[in-house]
């Protein structure tokens, strides 16, 4: 009998929509709110949210051109695109602005990217969550290859090498190679040998380069450089930065793309554009106005990006020496808002003790039981028995503007009382994870 209010020629349909899982950032997310809400007591580090309000200068800037509520350029504004120009050539790469695509946000970009290119894609194990995801949406196969020790975010160039090789044989086509400097998940930056090695094979090997370099500006010590790939493999080499990390802006959703110069750089920005023209047409016109603000670095800031890097280095590093002194082994970040700390040296402990026996079943424990949300490894291609997770502490900086203005401007943030009372609620899961343990051994350095 058909239900009540339905009519009789209502046909349920044959299929299932094509299953898209949420990214495992959002998902997290998303988990600790459920919990808040039901008066749970949490600790949110699964997000990479930059945890800083908006400068004034930048509110500012988007309040003045609220009004510009027409279609632009799909490549963008060129006041944006010359702005994102000057930024690039203050850090050694000289770009000429026709060559910049803007967008809103850096995830589209990297999607545009991967589908004007075609071909599969290599990225690094572990690496940022959307890079394999948005490859397999893109209809392509992402290849997972090791980093070096201790830098992440950058393939092995001598597994790079043999890994194309072999997908080649196999009938893959392999056209391109994400890296990410300094790198998300893990806080590390790759060394210049390793980059310069990098760029060599994908020369030899014949693939596009795509630097995600969203966290250039959040190196935790001053005037240390990060490798560009684009200084040595121009001819390859795309880039990509956004507003979101280093000035907090994620929701304002406005990123930049610098392709490489060339022919092909050329035929790659006409398909980006033709890509970019059918999904997003142009990127929000008072965004881009902003953003050109943004990106020619007035003083106001430089000094805002600047205070901003050392707090995520004093709380970073107050978070890895937590995870340490449990017994986890942790390298000290270098740049960006994460740690990525790994349990294996507690492996029998958990099992015997909690029944863990991957990254997942103990991200899992920490988050049912303790209230504490971070991510498995095994979410960044890392393999599920390895017991590493990520850490993004920025959102301990405070649940106000004025805690998080005051965790800015303080010398020492760690110690600001917030602050300090999750870092000690941290040590205190920790401590019970591993009752057992005794280690508590420093970071990394």
């Amino acid at each position: 009998m058909p239900a009540q209010n339905v009519p009789a020629s209502v046909r349920p349909l044959s299929f299932e929509p094509r299953p898209v899982p949420l990214s495992a950032t959002l998902a997290v997310n998303e988990a600790i709110a459920r919990k808040r809400r039901r008066g749970e007591r949490v600790l949110p580090l699964g997000f990479g949210e930059a945890g800083i309000p908006i400068h004034p200068a930048l509110t500012r800037e988007l309040s003045a051109a609220a009004g510009r509520g027409g279609y632009g350029p799909v490549a963008g504004s060129a006041a944006l695109r010359a702005a994102a120009a000057g930024y690039w050539a203050r850090r050694g790469l000289e770009t000429d602005p026709s060559m910049v695509v803007a967008g809103p946000g850096s995830k589209p970009l990297l999607f545009a990217l991967l589908t004007a290119l075609g071909g599969d894609v290599v990225v690094a194990a572990p690496s940022w969550v959307s890079y394999a995801a948005q490859a397999s949406l893109a209809g392509v196969e992402p290849i997972r290859v090791a980093t070096p020790p201790g830098e992440g975010g950058v393939p092995s160039p001598a597994l790079l090498a043999d890994v194309v090789v072999r997908a080649r044989a196999r009938g893959r086509d392999v056209r391109a190679v994400v890296v990410t400097l300094p790198d998300n998940p893990t806080g590390t930056i790759a060394s210049e040998d390793t980059v310069r090695r990098l760029c060599a094979v994908a020369r030899e090997q014949d693939l596009v380069v795509i630097s995600d370099e969203i966290y250039r500006d959040l190196v935790h010590t001053p005037g240390r450089t990060v490798p560009a790939p684009a200084r040595y493999a121009p001819e390859r080499t795309v880039v990509t930065t956004a507003l979101s990390k280093s000035l907090a802006a994620g929701g304002w959703r406005l990123g930049v793309a610098r392709l490489p110069d060339g022919p092909f750089g050329r035929a790659l920005r006409d398909s980006v554009l033709g890509v970019a023209s059918e999904i997003w047409s142009s990127a929000p016109a008072p965004m881009q106005h902003a953003a050109a603000y943004a990106f020619a670095e007035p003083p106001e800031l430089v000094e805002h990006i600047d205070r901003s890097r050392r707090l995520h280095a004093a709380v970073t590093g107050a978070v890895a020496d937590r995870f340490a002194a449990a017994g986890a082994r942790v390298t000290r970040p270098e740049a960006a808002f994460y740690v990525y700390p790994d349990f294996g040296p507690m492996r029998d402990v958990l099992e015997v003790a909690h029944g863990v026996r991957t990254a997942a079943d103990l991200t899992h424990l920490l988050l049912e039981r303790y209230g504490v949300g971070v991510l498995p490894g095994s979410s960044f291609g890392d393999a599920p028995a390895a017991l590493r997770m990520r850490v993004a502490p920025s959102l301990l900086y405070g649940e106000t503007d004025e805690h998080r203005l005051a965790a800015l401007a303080a010398p020492a943030p760690a110690s600001l009382p917030w602050i300090a009372d999750a870092l000690d609620r941290l040590g205190e899961v920790l401590g019970d994870l591993s009752a057992t343990v005794t280690m508590g051994e420093p970071a990394i350095a």
